[in-house]
């Protein structure tokens, strides 16, 4: 039982937390379900077992028990195999679980023939420190259960109020679309609203296998646009595709794979854009407001399309990427670039900051003035409908109307979780520990989406604490 529990905590916190991230999947909400009762019944079952015998009847009801959780285990395996497609060490990990938990319940059978034979009670049967470590288990189990079953409930109440929205109208017609990105937050949100607006989906992706798992076999796959013939047609390309901003400090190496992956792939993109026989009438590209660089403690403008980048890494990076997609526009394609903001969702940045304010430890980053610009993923999908159906190009701010600074995001966000806010955290750690990243959460930016608006876009969350009460 010491070693299922070793094992459960690993695949729990390496696979489903950090990994596989299921807790923010909407597609993992029956899987989530069923975790949340096989670790109910590992709770009482680790806790029980811990420092008492189970004699008589409660032998049996022990057995049936474990029981139910192999019947569990064997619907879980189903549900995974038809939701997503699992990484090796996850399988290696499973069958290392099923075959330790086979050892338990035979070691367990055994015992309990003898058990039945005895009155029945619960019996104390000291265990010292592994009683101890049984009883750690059964608590880790039970929190994680329970965070499952919040997960499960919130993507119910998430689908109930997306059936009850307007369906998203990407144009007036069905069309090829072409997306990179696909399988990133966003990216996986945008492909299930262009399929259920009768789109046909071709995605880019470095693991097709996965993808196509992800998406029910219901969109193209490929891993190189070398795939694509040139008389392949395609009448839009959303190009979403880059690597995680925050990671490993900025080395050289770093900074190069994050330009190979922006940068290089739009340019691949354009590159068989320029070879296509049929031209896309459309590239929306994904940018960000780091095109702004960052704005020094006191400035209080708000910066729009037209401001200035800085010659600083994270503006470059933003001009390099705008560039290569505007390349597009000598083939005769519209280009319209999106400078996202931080993007709030289920997935993204947002849990990672709302973690330490749900655990009490909210407030100050830094000096806390430094301006925090932001977008409801909702928000991010209803712009990409206006500008597929307007005639964008250019760049646009994709930030909602309402930027806050760091310190207003944590007490707004603190009053909508019922938490506190006072825990200040200072600089100087961050930029030691992260360098010049720590630019993204120290210093900001005040970006309007002064183009959206005035052509007419109308946000559903121009305001944070609407936004915040929608996720968290």
């Amino acid at each position: 039982m010491a070693l299922q529990g070793c094992l459960g905590a690993y695949d729990t916190l390496y696979h489903h937390e950090l990994t596989e991230a299921l807790p923010g999947r909407a597609s993992a909400r029956l899987e989530l379900a069923i975790h949340s009762l096989r670790s109910v019944i590992y709770f009482f079952m680790f806790v029980g077992m811990a420092f008492w015998a189970w004699h008589g009847v409660w032998a049996v009801v022990l057995l049936l028990v474990f029981g139910v959780e192999i019947a569990l285990t064997l619907w879980d395996f189903v549900v995974e195999d038809r939701t997503r497609l699992l990484p090796w060490t996850e399988r290696v990990t499973h069958t290392l679980l099923t075959l330790n938990g086979g050892a338990v319940m035979a070691l367990l059978a055994i015992n309990a023939i003898a058990w039945m034979q005895l009155p029945s009670a619960f019996v104390w049967q000291p265990n010292g420190l592994l009683g101890a470590f049984l009883v750690l288990c059964g608590v880790g189990v039970g929190i994680s259960g329970v965070r499952d079953g919040f997960a499960y409930f919130h993507h119910g109440r998430l689908a109930r109020r997306a059936a009850g929205a307007p369906p998203l109208r990407f144009g007036g017609r069905a069309q090829q679309v072409l997306l990179t990105g696909a399988t990133g937050f966003i990216g996986q949100k945008l492909v299930r609203a262009l399929l259920a607006d009768g789109h046909q989906l071709t995605i880019l992706t470095r693991g097709p296998r996965q993808a196509a798992w992800l998406f029910d076999g219901k969109v193209q796959c490929v891993a190189s646009m070398d795939e694509l013939p040139a008389a392949r047609r395609f009448d839009v390309v959303i190009n979403l595709a880059g690597a995680r901003i925050l990671g490993w400090r900025w080395s050289e190496a770093r900074k190069a794979a994050l330009r190979r992956s922006r940068v290089g792939l739009t340019q691949a993109l354009v590159g068989w854009i320029g070879r296509a026989e049929h031209k896309p009438a459309l590239l929306l590209s994904a940018s960000a407001i780091g095109y702004y660089g960052i704005q020094a403690p006191g400035d209080e403008r708000v910066l729009t399309e037209d401001s200035a980048a800085q010659p600083i890494f994270m503006s470059d990076l933003c001009r390099e990427w705008e560039a290569a997609a505007g390349a597009a526009r000598a083939h005769g394609v519209r280009v319209a670039c999106m400078r996202l903001g931080v993007v709030f969702g289920e997935q993204g940045p947002l849990p990672m900051m709302l973690l330490p304010i749900k655990l009490g430890f909210g407030g100050r980053l830094g000096r806390g003035s430094q301006w925090l610009s932001w977008i409801h993923v909702d928000d991010v999908l209803r712009a990409i409908a206006h500008l597929w159906g307007t005639g964008a190009n250019g760049a646009y701010n994709f930030t909602a109307p309402d930027s806050v600074t760091q310190l207003q995001f944590s007490r707004t966000a603190a009053g909508v979780l019922g938490r506190p806010c006072r825990m200040p955290t200072p600089a100087f750690p961050m930029r030691l520990g992260m360098g010049e990243q720590s630019d993204l959460l120290l210093e900001g930016q005040r970006v309007a989406p002064e183009r959206l608006t005035q052509g007419g876009f109308v946000f559903r969350y121009p305001g944070l604490q609407a936004a915040l009460r929608a996720l968290a």
